[in-house]
């Protein structure tokens, strides 16, 4: 047996081990073939990447050490005895290597390979041999499938038993990304929840975004809330924003997503898998989705869009969600800011319903909160938009918000603009005649965002805005040098705005 030590190593989505070179009761090298240990004690187990260290100030030699992820999962406290057992391969990835010889998986298949995902079973390259198959060939039974397993592996909230919750209907929207700035769901829950429709939000946190929805509103708000709290949040206020990772929806999809983003896979059937997974787990009934389209967008053309709708529709149906799919203008940011500070200021400005707010913020976010609203069968099909701006501009939609953040609690910290500021000047004379949404996430991306809160871009310019030379198109906003540096050459190597003479 070997003593249990917590290492505080944050492996994100990895469990992993650390045994020592020297251990006492274990030969390493019957591990070090596999690659992973299975840790066992009192009717729990665990397994994990196993990691050899020569250092005792790390592991001792009758010590096992596991990471942050894998310490929490296992469940025992340091100091416990435990064993180690050399990991028996799982059964399911013999129906990865059909799925990778061009085979049609069942749901049954399917399932018991995400389950075995979701019990950290697979090694990464395991996952990955999973990923390119799926993505090399997959039908649409497969895709409904696939979601259907990765929907049962997890938690799957329920709202219907809640006072205060009626009718049945509970909403939630989702854009598929690619967009910088388009805040629009800290908008629409609250001018959502104003009208008394339940929209309990759960969002990620970016992954290669300069933010996601659940790191903008964390300048705002406590993201971290358990489930209960959620409820109190539902049944009193309507509405929440809060981060999903901290409710275990789908964990199979954030195991997966872990392992696609390296490899850049992103096809439309995972997608679907991934997103439909959530919101169902999530507990939700109806739900818009929200696809921009655009030359530097995920979605480059209307018929990439109009097949990636038709199969959200399709695996939505069999699903039992009311879905409607909006396929909205993708061709450049969304709002003035990119960062989550900058963004939260956008979303503010526009439910405060301030003249310098960002009119595309604003009007995007009034026409997807007036497609949710005609969800609620008392609202007439096509008066959802008057009804929304109604909720915005009355101040209902503000008083929600704050309503939210006061019972979500102030944030973990307080997050500022960066102090150091470099403009983005223009080259010429002329028109801004395109804004690269790639390019200028990555330029936000290098000044620090959405890890430094008040790092980012601010735009001054959008497409169709004249300019003369000389005149700043955005500034970067960070605050180390070395993000700022960064920052500052990429943008002088493609600054990711064209001007047209």
């Amino acid at each position: 047996m070997l003593t249990l030590r917590h290492l505080a190593i944050d492996t994100v989505r990895e469990n992993v081990a650390f045994l020592n070179r020297r251990c006492t009761r274990y030969h390493v090298e019957d591990f070090l073939g596999l690659g992973r240990v299975e840790v066992r004690n009192d009717g729990r187990s665990l397994l994990a990447v196993l990691n050899v260290v020569d250092d005792p100030a790390i592991v001792g030699p009758d010590e096992i050490g596991l990471s942050d992820p894998a310490f929490g999962q296992l469940g025992l406290a340091a100091g416990s005895a435990v064993h180690l057992v050399p990991p028996t391969p799982p059964e399911s990835f013999e129906l990865v290597r059909a799925k990778v010889g061009g085979a049609a998986l069942t749901d049954g298949q399917l399932a018991a390979i995400i389950r075995d995902i979701t019990e950290q079973r697979y090694s990464k390259i395991e996952i990955a041999a999973f990923l390119i198959a799926c993505a090399s060939f997959m039908t649409t039974a497969e895709v409904l499938g696939l979601t259907r397993a990765m929907i049962a592996a997890g938690t799957r909230l329920d709202w219907q038993s809640l006072d205060g919750v009626s009718g049945g209907t509970i909403a939630d929207k989702h854009c598929i990304g690619g967009i910088p700035g388009n805040r629009t769901s800290m908008i629409v829950v609250p001018i959502v929840a104003a009208h008394g429709l339940p929209i309990p939000k759960t969002s990620s946190r970016a992954i290669t975004s300069p933010a996601g929805t659940a790191d903008t509103m964390e300048v705002l708000a406590n993201v971290d809330v358990p489930v209960e709290r959620m409820q109190a949040l539902v049944r009193e206020a309507k509405g929440c924003l809060v981060w999903g990772g901290h409710v275990r929806l789908s964990p199979a999809d954030d195991i997966l997503i872990s392992v696609e983003r390296p490899l850049a896979i992103d096809t439309r059937e995972q997608l679907v898998a991934s997103i439909l997974s959530k919101k169902v787990a999530a507990g939700s009934t109806h739900l818009l989705i929200d696809i921009p389209v655009g030359p530097s967008a995920k979605i480059r053309n209307a018929s990439e869009a109009v097949r990636l709708r038709k199969l959200f529709e399709h695996v939505g149906d069999r699903l039992g969600l009311t879905l409607e799919v909006a396929i909205t203008d993708g061709s450049q940011p969304v709002g003035h800011g990119i960062g989550p500070v900058l963004e939260a200021r956008d979303v503010m400005a526009v439910l405060r319903n301030d003249p310098a707010g960002p009119p595309d913020l604003r009007e995007r976010a009034l026409l997807l909160a007036g497609r949710i609203l005609e969800f609620d069968p008392a609202v007439r099909g096509g008066s959802g938009n008057r009804r929304a701006r109604g909720l915005l501009e009355s101040g209902a939609a503000l008083a929600a918000m704050e309503r939210i953040i006061e019972m979500q609690g102030p944030p973990p910290a307080v997050a500022t603009l960066g102090s150091l500021v470099a403009e983005v000047a223009s080259p010429a004379d002329g028109v801004v005649s395109s804004l690269d949404c790639y390019r200028l996430a990555r330029i936000a991306r290098l000044a620090g965002a959405p890890t430094d809160k008040g790092a980012g871009i601010d735009l001054l310019r959008k497409v169709g805005e004249p300019v003369r030379r000389g005149e700043p198109l955005y500034r970067i906003h960070a605050s180390t040098n070395a993000d700022f540096t960064f920052a500052q050459a990429h943008a002088a190597e493609n600054s990711g705005v064209a001007v047209a003479g």
